[in-house]
């Protein structure tokens, strides 16, 4: 049996994920989580998808700075159940949501990506590192048009 295609998340499910994630990064950036690991490395909330019942959350974060992620993943997940707390005090829900947190690769595809366009055969098979030449042509008929626009008033004129 196949799984229905995907929807795009609904607007209730993307204004609580932006509430899930206002509050776990406030959370976690006053220093509420007593967390060596926490404390010494600075994260951010990137991004969270709540399932569309709203009982399930996935936060994405990235180490501030760059650095390795591993120890961050853990202290959060060891940091779930408070965070799950806090959560429930700051966010007025029927319901607070299961937490679980993954590293947000996006950055690191997006600068992937970044570099690809950037080298030299594709920026030749774009035709992005040259110039275009109907610029030059461009010009010329806009000075063309403002000569017969002088010419017809002119006329009108005479």
């Amino acid at each position: 049996m196949s799984r229905a295609p995907s929807k795009a998340p609904s607007q209730r499910q993307l204004r609580v994920a932006e509430e899930i994630r206002y509050a776990l990064a406030m959370t976690i950036e006053r220093g509420d989580v007593h967390d060596a690991v926490l404390q010494q490395h600075p994260l951010t909330i990137t991004q969270v998808r709540v399932s569309p019942d709203l009982k399930n959350a996935t936060a994405f974060f990235t180490p501030l700075g760059g650095g390795e992620a591993a120890p961050l993943l853990d202290a959060l997940k060891r940091a779930t159940p408070f965070l799950r707390h806090e959560l429930a005090r700051r966010v007025n829900m029927k319901f607070v949501p299961r937490l679980s947190f993954q590293t947000d690769t996006s950055f690191d595809e997006y600068s992937h990506i970044e570099e690809l366009l950037h080298r030299p055969e594709v920026l030749r098979d774009t035709g992005a590192g040259h110039a275009p030449d109907d610029a030059d042509e461009d010009e010329d008929e806009d000075e063309d048009d403002d000569d017969d626009a002088v010419d017809g008033i002119n006329r009108l004129k005479d």
